[in-house]
């Protein structure tokens, strides 16, 4: 099996995609714009062969990338980077060279735009917020007449909080109106609630093989426009509302041989046509890993391996790695240097050292979303998990 891993080197942990496929039996072929020199170690060890190309948002050259890997080697069976920023691409390179193991380029709108998302969702009876397609003023206070203020106006098509907007009056509609870029957004009713993710590894007939709740408050958006420090948590088990929502959305959206991350909104309180009080409602959906270091918190909280999982999905369409006796919580606090905070460094190492499992600088580019220093821990109980994120973010 000849597998073309787009940007094996970022997120950095993403070589043990790689080095599962290997452990497997694939032929892993890397493409990427870092040089080969700069790559890891242990993704150099499981990499095949690999491509460097001047830049990945050059179609042109990636395509010829993936040919000469194709006359060296053969078909191609599998092209995947379990990115959101190269979701489309993946999906043309499938269309382009007839691989069938992943969403195609006719495919990739429903998956990308939140728009269309929006319309699967309601087809399939699954509940979510009501929103419309921001094109003049007009049309904004037509459903501003309907649902009301406050609302969430962001890009049709976008990875993250980034160019997110909440408007809690007219002169914020006014403001958005004067500065809207010359994108297509859309327009939601806001939703109070936390944001959870149901995350699955999907075997090639639409069923999990693998299942987590992570949860996250406050939402990455507030993270971005208020410059909060970022703090979400693996759960222990997954509730059996957001396990079936989790696994309708799954056949909705047909998906098939993928590691998916899907968002939902955990009801505040209940709400006319949504639900009641801990019901869930579908937020959108992400087909890809859940961002950042999440895999590795899921692995600690579930002592499991996903990406020997999800590589296995894609070897034997099966789990070969067993469930673990004794499965915990995992939870991620970050730092901003421009704050002053309670409690140390060296007061964090003394109280949670046993416990933390990660702890690093970010990279700069994920500043505003995951703050510049993190420490993640390994923690037996939400209550444990609650008093370690105070710990850690409390600041002066």
């Amino acid at each position: 099996m000849n597998f073309v891993f787009i940007s094996p080197n970022f997120p950095h942990t993403y070589w043990n995609f790689c080095d599962r496929l290997k452990k497997n039996g694939v032929n892993v072929l890397g493409i990427g714009d870092a040089p080969y020199d700069e790559l890891e170690e242990p993704l150099k060890a499981c990499l095949t062969e690999y491509y460097k190309v001047s830049s990945l948002m050059d179609y042109d050259q990636v395509y010829r990338a993936v040919g000469f890997f194709c006359f060296k080697y053969g078909k191609i069976d599998w092209v995947e980077s379990n990115n959101e920023f190269w979701l489309e691409q993946d999906a043309r390179l499938r269309t382009d060279f007839n691989i069938t193991t992943g969403v195609r380029a006719d495919q990739i709108d429903f998956i990308k735009k939140k728009s269309l998302m929006k319309k699967i969702y309601q087809e399939n009876g699954i509940p979510t917020a009501r929103q419309s397609r921001v094109t003049t003023k007009e049309d904004a206070e037509a459903f501003l007449e309907e649902v009301g203020y406050p609302v969430i106006v962001k890009p049709d098509t976008g990875v993250g909080a980034n160019d997110t907007w909440k408007l809690s009056k007219k002169e914020d509609l006014d403001r958005f109106f004067n500065e809207l870029p010359e994108v297509p957004y859309v327009m939601e009713e806001f939703i109070e609630g936390d944001i959870c993710s149901y995350d699955a590894i999907i075997d090639a007939s639409g069923d999990p093989l693998f299942e987590n709740m992570t949860h996250f408050p406050p939402s990455i958006m507030d993270i971005v426009l208020k410059n909060l420090d970022l703090s979400y948590y693996t759960c222990a088990e997954v509730p059996a509302k957001l396990q079936t929502l989790g696994r309708k959305t799954v056949k909705a959206f047909n998906v098939r041989s993928r590691f998916v991350h899907l968002e939902f909104f955990c009801l505040a309180k209940g709400r006319k046509g949504l639900g009641r009080k801990g019901d869930f409602v579908a937020l959108e959906v992400n087909m890809r890993p859940a961002g950042g270091y999440t895999p590795d918190m899921i692995n600690f909280g579930h002592s499991t391996d996903v990406y020997q999982i999800w590589a296995d999905m894609v070897a034997f369409n099966e789990r070969r790695f067993p469930k673990a006796e004794q499965e915990q919580f995992c939870a991620y606090a970050s730092r901003r240097s421009a704050y002053e905070y309670v409690h140390s460094h060296e007061e964090i190492q003394e109280k949670y050292g046993s416990c933390i499992k990660m702890q690093e600088a970010m990279p700069e580019m994920n500043w505003p979303q995951m703050g510049e220093y993190m420490y993640t821990a390994q923690l037996p109980t939400e209550e444990a998990v609650f008093e370690y994120i105070h710990f850690v973010t409390d600041r002066k």
